[in-house]
């Protein structure tokens, strides 16, 4: 029991999915970090005001009840700038990388030309098509 559990726990795919999670998780702090202190931030600059949480329609007078609109932006607007985020700095970079990999293997792939013959053979070539004459 103990060995079939050390394989399942020691196989490459239990680790790198381990390894994923853990550097996602980091990177995840990286991309929240970039959102709220940078882009948000702009946006301020541009419109005026980043947060529109409190943007709520039908609220009674005292601001109770009604439907949370601005809550719902600010949510939209992190989730787009998070993709943003991070199709600029992971998604683009690792497709340039895919493809200069792609490109590299497609050139150590191609197949060489063969070597230019030696004197020798040329000579015998000639003669050969002399006598073939």
């Amino acid at each position: 029991m103990l060995k079939g559990f050390k394989d399942f726990i020691f196989r490459g795919n239990v680790v790198e999915l381990a390894v994923a999670v853990i550097i996602g998780g980091a990177f995840g702090a990286i991309v929240k970090s970039l959102v709220e202190d940078v882009f948000t931030p702009l946006i301020g600059m541009l419109v005026g005001k980043p947060d529109f949480s409190s943007i709520v329609i039908g609220a009674d007078a005292e601001g109770k009840g009604g439907i949370m609109l601005g809550n719902f932006l600010n949510a939209t607007i992190s989730f787009l700038l998070v993709a943003l985020a991070v199709y600029l700095f992971i998604v683009l970079p690792l497709k340039r990388y895919q493809e200069s990999q792609k490109a590299k293997a497609a050139a150590a792939a191609a197949p060489a030309a063969p070597p230019e013959p030696s004197e020798e053979v040329k000579l015998l070539r000639e003669i050969r098509d002399s006598l073939k004459k």
